[in-house]
């Protein structure tokens, strides 16, 4: 462990402990520097790592305080991190929200107001107005599954879903733009999953949900495999492979109420 790993930990350790609750201002840092042993040099350092990290917060002019710690602020970085991830990784998080979305849709159910039901019954309209326009119509698939992760009132899962949506959001632009029939099976799908939500059935939302995120999946695992063959057969040939499909432009960030 570096020196500056050790003292971003000493900090941690003061938080962790309850010492330094969420909210709390850090001492002037020469004395919070002196009560761990650290030098100044080395306190900044690691005070900095922890406010990227959005574990801590300066406050210009008032000094260091201790954030919120709550989950969508410590979990924000995971998109980012998401976003960096190349080639394989996008069917690896496919698989992972196969994982957890289901189940998160069957919460859902359970837990579903008027109030939230009527948010996904606004994005479920608004995906079929925008059943001809492709990058519109993921736009709102995405809002839609925001919806139904609110309504779980679980925000941990909302951020841990969420922080991997971008890249499997591709998975479904690809999808799109290359299967002719796509919009409608996914409304199709869609559709499925808001009747289960409206009559509360847990386990049909769970099931309807679990078709529609492996639909996707087993189309992505066909869509890699035909690529890796056209490369093999390319490098048999000695000739340059075709290239991938585009990345699409930077998705629009759903703003669905929570």
């Amino acid at each position: 462990m570096s020196l500056t790993d050790n003292a971003i930990a000493r900090i941690r350790e003061l938080i962790r402990s309850g010492a330094l609750p969420p909210g709390a201002k850090l001492p002037p840092e020469q004395q919070l520097a002196a009560e761990l042993g650290l030098s100044r040099n080395l306190m900044r350092e690691a005070v900095k790592a922890l406010v990227v990290a959005r574990v801590l917060e300066i406050r210009r002019g008032d000094g260091t305080y201790v954030t919120s710690l709550q989950p969508r602020l410590l979990l924000e970085g995971l998109a980012v991190a998401v976003e960096l991830l190349h080639g394989e990784t996008l069917l690896e998080l496919t698989e992972t929200r196969r994982l957890f979305e289901p189940v998160a849709t069957g919460l859902a159910a359970r837990r579903m107001t008027p109030e939230a039901l009527a948010v996904v019954a606004r994005e479920l309209e608004a995906m079929r107005a925008a059943r001809d326009d492709v990058e519109l119509l993921v736009h709102h698939d995405a809002a839609f599954h925001s919806a139904v992760l609110a309504a779980t009132g679980n925000e941990t899962l909302v951020s841990l879903l969420d922080g991997i949506s971008g890249r499997t959001l591709r998975g479904r632009i690809w999808r799109a733009l290359v299967d002719e029939h796509a919009s409608a099976r996914t409304l199709t799908e869609h559709e499925a999953i808001y009747d289960a939500l409206a009559a509360g059935d847990a386990a049909l939302a769970e099931a309807t949900a679990l078709v529609h995120v492996s639909s996707t999946e087993h189309w992505l695992h066909r869509h890699l495999d035909a690529q890796r063959a056209v490369k093999a057969e390319a490098e048999e040939a000695d000739e340059p492979a075709p290239l991938p499909l585009p990345a699409p432009a930077p998705e629009r960030t759903p703003a669905v109420g929570r």
